[in-house]
């Protein structure tokens, strides 16, 4: 009753008080992304532009003219961003709901919105840092989990990895000082609301470590110190934002560790270890199944995907490739390293429990678990699929 602009606006469109309607009774979760972000209702006016999947090159241009009328004012900056990124995600959202795009389709799209934000995000955090030694910054954005996998979902926070190739003597400080302003600025909430939420604990080191570290720093370690479970992490990992010129040094770096000749039953020991450790760190008392975390889910899928990778790949290129577990469990199978008709049933198993996973957080459910009974076959065939790699 304080926003009578808002108001005047349903009233003048009627259409728009469907839609929002439609979007709202569909999901709480939407319901409350509208209720957060008023200014969304100005989206719902053109069904054709919210119903149509979006253009990236075309959208990416359009931010950066925004931000150059923005005239260097980081306060309208930071507010177009927001607004550029909720009514993209409206708009992604809508279609959506109204069952228009397949959920791998979906988290690609908000994979390339994130990737789209973090550049925008980087160049302005740039020109404004008083460090700067260049005109062109020498460095990149590298992203793990979701947002490396292209698996983000609407609430995801980003897994991120800040490194640069650049050998002047300010390199260094300057670059550590932009890779703390991306994750303040991308993190910031504002009026018009926050960009993501940034996590940088899989940077060499942890959260102790550097801000930004260097292409060969970061070699070095992943070749000396890093644990296992950093090399499985490294296997949907990617250059998604910054100098395009790294992505390539990334990738050399990141497959030639994947490829590394190891002890088949030595590693599956590791892995199989730390998967007990992450299932005992998220105990489920309930009667229900957790998606994510239980004996048969997708975290199993996941670390057999990645054992996979790290046991088989200096002898199967194939799973080089930062290709989804989908895709991997399928190339493994072709190379004769498992049940074919296991790793299907994983793989539709994992694309099960990513669409009930979906369906839960949409409607704010606390915890991704459902019925065991739901999911009885995907559950038994993951398992399966383990007994064959660890239990052996």
């Amino acid at each position: 009753s304080r926003r009578e602009s808002y108001l005047a606006l349903l009233l003048q469109y009627p259409q728009a008080i469907t839609r929002a309607a439609d979007i709202a009774g569909a999901s709480p979760w939407a319901a409350d992304y509208l209720a957060r972000h008023p200014i969304l209702l100005d989206e719902l006016l053109d069904a054709r532009n919210l119903h149509t999947e979006p253009d990236w090159p075309q959208l990416t241009c359009s931010l950066a003219r925004q931000l150059d009328d923005a005239g260097g004012d980081r306060e309208r900056e930071m507010d177009l961003l927001r607004h550029f990124k909720h009514a993209q995600t409206l708009h992604l959202l809508a279609q959506d709901l109204a069952g228009e795009l397949p959920l791998e389709r979906l988290s690609d799209h908000l994979s390339a919105l994130a990737d789209l934000m973090l550049d925008a995000v980087l160049r302005l955090a740039w020109r404004e840092l008083p460090a700067r030694h260049c005109d062109a910054p020498r460095f990149a954005v590298v992203a793990y989990g979701k947002l490396g996998g292209k698996e983000l979902g609407y609430a995801s926070d980003l897994d991120l990895v800040f490194v640069y190739d650049d050998d002047d003597a300010q390199a260094a400080h300057a670059y550590g000082q932009l890779a703390l302003r991306i994750s303040s600025w991308m993190s910031m909430q504002t009026a018009a609301g926050q960009l993501f939420d940034v996590d940088v604990r899989l940077r060499p080191d942890g959260i102790s470590g550097l801000a930004a570290i260097s292409l060969g720093g970061l070699e070095s370690y992943l070749r000396e110190k890093a644990w296992v479970w950093e090399h499985q992490a490294l296997t949907r990992a990617r250059w998604c934002a910054g100098d395009s010129k790294l992505a390539s040094g990334f990738e050399s770096i990141r497959r030639d560790m994947l490829r590394a000749s190891r002890d088949p039953k030595a590693l599956a020991e590791k892995v199989s270890d730390m998967r007990k450790r992450m299932h005992a760190g998220h105990p489920n008392r309930s009667a229900e199944f957790d998606l994510k975390h239980d004996a048969g889910g997708m975290v199993d899928i996941e670390f057999m995907t990645q054992y996979l990778v790290l046991a088989h790949s200096h002898n199967h290129p194939s799973l080089l490739d930062n290709a989804g577990n989908i895709a991997l469990l399928q190339r493994a199978a072709q190379a004769g390293l498992i049940d074919a008709s296991l790793a299907m049933d994983a793989a539709n198993a994992y694309r099960r429990y990513r669409s009930l996973q979906h369906g839960l957080r949409l409607n704010e459910a606390r915890y991704a678990r459902v019925d065991p009974r739901l999911v009885i076959a995907e559950s038994q065939a993951v398992k399966a699929l383990w007994a064959q790699l660890f239990d052996a």
